[in-house]
């Protein structure tokens, strides 16, 4: 557990909390952490959720398989990110997607009604937790509005340079490494796999972007 301090005292969460007072809150909010194996499903569609969920290390995925097998990824966890709030609520809901390890993967899960209910010593930092959770699911939301502006684009070309050009934005740099191969990224922006690397290499013909794996450089 206390290797991981580090993680959490980066996290939306737990901003502005120092490293003790971290420490002598897990305990409080009766933290508790598994590791998952690559491919191994976190959650799967259908589970229901009674705890804040967050990664420590690895990379997640949440996606969603159709009946006929065509599959969406909806979002990409990252160390530090919480997953799985949406559905925590008081009529018990349970998750729509999966969510799988994409790599070897460790995840920290906090009970709900500790974290939302202060202690009797009422610190506040625990005040300030509630806080911040609030804050960072809002920071989610917008990431989700970020991802519907990629895929409302009209055509593949449109939504691969709207998700690369927000990425080199977010990176500061043209030359962007992301988080996905070909397949997820097809999946992600919801397009053809072959069709997409199809516009990419038109791209590239351009004179648009050069690439070479994940790693992109945007030209002018």
């Amino acid at each position: 557990m206390e290797k991981y301090i580090s993680v959490l005292e980066k996290t939306r969460m737990f901003e502005n909390i120092s490293r003790d007072e971290i420490r002598s809150m897990l305990s409080c909010l009766q933290a508790k952490i598994k590791s998952y194996k690559k491919g191994e499903l976190v959650f799967a569609a259908g589970d229901k959720i009674d705890r804040i969920t967050m990664l420590m290390e690895g990379s997640l995925h949440i996606r969603r398989d159709d009946y006929w097998g065509n599959r969406v990824i909806i979002n990409i966890v990252k160390p530090g990110d919480m997953f799985g709030e949406s559905y925590l609520s008081r009529q018990d809901e349970a998750i729509l997607n999966d969510v799988v390890a994409v790599e070897d993967s460790v995840v920290m899960f906090f009970d709900v009604k500790k974290v939302l209910t202060t202690c009797s010593a009422a610190c506040h930092f625990h005040s300030m937790v509630v806080q911040n959770l609030f804050f960072a699911i809002s920071d989610k939301n917008r990431d989700l509005v970020r991802k519907i502006g990629h895929m409302s684009k009209r055509t593949t070309r449109d939504k691969l340079m709207s998700y690369l050009s927000e990425e080199a934005g977010r990176q500061g740099s043209s030359q962007i490494i992301i988080p996905l191969n070909r397949q997820q990224l097809a999946d992600f922006l919801c397009v053809d796999r072959s069709a997409m690397s199809n516009e990419l290499s038109k791209m590239r013909d351009e004179g648009m972007l050069e690439f070479e794996k994940n790693r992109f450089t945007l030209l002018e």
